[in-house]
């Protein structure tokens, strides 16, 4: 394990949402984050905590979403403006005999309609699912009948590629809401920018329950259909808290968030916990390109700044040159999220930006950050931090009789499990309650993840319950192995699996994808091999190695393990489909 300590943000001392880390968790109550919401009278609603709020309270022409085009443009939205596209959204909704609890699906790149949408459906009490706009055909088709959508919005050309050839199968399915129009209306379409104008701009905001459902966030699992997450009003409470603490947002901070808004992370650390701290929010419509991405920190004054480790890696790969001319003085705080950060990456951005990438942890079912490592406290490379406040985290093991027992010892691996009971913690999987309940047991939430947590209270990722690796009674979390191959300078990525082997049970197999200028011969296999056994030792180093151009991946950037372990056991291709990685 990796120990060593990575300097904080970069604050001057004492100027963090979370100073004394231990003090603020030992006296932290939900009260204290329900305090920080305004709410309604005998109610809540997440649009208004997010938008119509900061207008009450006279901060109706700070900027809300500064919206960055594909072709250049800039448009910045104010929090009055936003209020006031989010009531014509539910207006066109209400004129449209829709319903709270009807559910709005959402196929939308990073355009301002798609931010109205979302504020603009919670504000009728209506359930929003965000989708990829990136997906096929298929996949939009499923969610869509599993979550019994009564409502699209989409853009006309996604509209005819993806939705169109399958239309008129899903009858449940009443109107569909089109943007960027180009040419003729659709039949059965309705031009959403025209509604837009004719709709209420001052139609009111609804009261909803905190239990009341919100958010539908769909992840693909490893196999089977996916699974619809449900997220309730209440959850905001803890998008704003868990923002403010893991992420230090504040009312004047230049907010990027650079994931997908068809994810959760685009949903509720791109949209919600931002805009319920009064940030202003990045919304970039380009595609990810290293040059680009460094002039829109520079260019918009970002201060704030929580990306993925894929983009990380590509920006390593891509090298320090593009960065030298830029001002990113405004940058204080940066942090990863969407799946473990190597420690590599962790001291390349110490060393490139002059702070570290802060990880953190959580999942689709957790709603929001639930480990992470706080601007206030010393990160670990490597490690997914310290549980929030109001956040119990322990290890534990399985036992036979379905019963499990913590493990109280430090540095011992076992399944990561939370104290149920924080606000954006999910109540239930659509239609599936016998897969919900499965989820908890003894009143622990079985996150699935295998992890291990240190003498001093970080919490460190292993690896996926079913993708350690067990070679000759050793547990291997690959996340370890292709960490320590990330150290060395000729690598971009790396995916490490576990083939069959009679002796051992297992051996622990690498492919690596080589930075530019690197040779795949076998000097550079045999240096790699003798940097694993010295960092691992010989039993946890790979075995084989061997070199790709490229690494299969997910459609949200995460190398698919389980695809590479497919195609190294021969799997036909129907199989192999089964075996993608959760893309959320």
């Amino acid at each position: 394990m990796d120990i060593e300590q990575i300097s904080k943000s970069g604050h001057r001392k004492g100027q963090y949402n979370l100073n004394d880390y231990g003090a603020r968790y030992a006296q932290f109550s939900w009260q204290q984050a329900e305090q920080m919401l305004k709410g309604l009278p005998g109610g809540i609603n997440i649009a208004y905590e997010a938008a119509d709020r900061h207008v009450d309270e006279g901060f109706g022409l700070q900027t809300a979403i500064r919206w960055l085009s594909k072709s250049g443009q800039k448009r910045d939205i104010s929090y009055q403006q936003l209020t006031e596209q989010a009531a014509r959204f539910a207006s066109v909704l209400d004129r449209l005999n829709i319903v709270v609890g009807d559910t709005v699906f959402g196929l939308c790149g990073r355009v301002p309609q798609l931010y109205f949408a979302v504020l603009g459906s919670l504000r009728l009490g209506a359930v929003f699912s965000p989708l990829f706009s990136a997906f096929g055909p298929e996949p939009v088709r499923a969610r869509m009948e599993i979550g019994k959508a009564r409502v699209l919005v989409t853009s006309h050309a996604l509209y005819k590629k993806k939705v169109l050839p399958w239309r008129e199968q899903m009858p449940g399915l009443r109107h569909v809401l089109l943007y960027g129009i180009k040419g003729e209306l659709p039949e059965n379409c309705i031009d959403l920018d025209s509604a837009m104008v004719e709709a209420d701009p001052d139609f009111p905001v609804r009261v909803c329950d905190h239990e009341q459902l919100a958010l539908l966030h769909f992840t693909s699992g490893t196999t089977g259909k996916p699974k619809g997450v449900m997220h309730v009003h209440g959850a905001v409470a803890y998008h704003k808290i868990s923002g403010y603490f893991a992420l230090d947002l504040r009312a004047d901070d230049v907010f990027w968030c650079t994931a997908d808004p068809g994810w959760v992370t685009g949903t509720s650390y791109g949209i919600i916990s931002p805009l319920c701290n009064r940030t202003t929010l990045i919304v970039d419509e380009q595609e990810f390109d290293p040059e680009h991405w460094y002039q829109v920190l520079a260019e918009q004054n970002v201060s704030i700044w929580y990306t993925a480790p894929t983009a990380i890696r590509m920006l390593m790969k891509a090298g320090v040159e593009l960065i030298k001319h830029q001002d990113l003085s405004a940058l204080r705080f940066m942090a990863s999220v969407g799946e473990p950060l190597n420690p590599e990456a962790v001291r390349w951005s110490q060393q490139v930006f002059g702070m570290p990438f802060h990880d953190n942890w959580w999942q689709s079912e957790t709603g929001g950050i639930m480990i992470a490592n706080f601007a206030s406290e010393p990160v670990r490379p490597g490690s997914m931090g310290q549980p929030m406040p109001g956040i119990t985290a322990a290890i534990v093991a399985r036992q036979d009789d379905g019963h499990i027992t913590p493990i109280f010892a430090n540095n011992q691996v076992g399944e990561l499990a939370l104290k149920p009971g924080w606000p954006s913690m999910f109540r239930g999987y659509l239609n599936e309650q016998a897969r919900y309940e499965k989820c908890f047991v003894d009143d622990w939430y079985l996150s699935g993840d295998l992890a291990m947590r240190d003498d001093d209270g970080y919490y460190w990722f292993v690896g996926r319950a079913d993708d350690v690796i067990k070679s000759s009674g050793h547990l291997i979390g690959p996340f370890e192995v292709e960490s320590v191959l990330m150290e060395h300078p000729a690598v971009a990525e790396v995916g490490v699996i576990g083939v069959p082997d009679e002796t051992a049970g297992a051996l622990v197999k690498a492919y690596v994808a080589l930075k530019p200028g690197n040779e795949p011969d076998n000097d550079l296999k045999q240096a790699l091999m003798a940097h694993a056994r010295k960092r691992l030792g010989a039993a946890v180093a790979p075995r084989e190695i061997l070199f790709r151009q490229n690494l299969p991946k997910t459609r949200s950037g995460k190398i698919m393990r389980r695809l590479l372990k497919a195609r190294e056991l021969g799997l036909p291709e129907g199989d192999i489909s089964t075996l993608e990685s959760d893309e959320s």
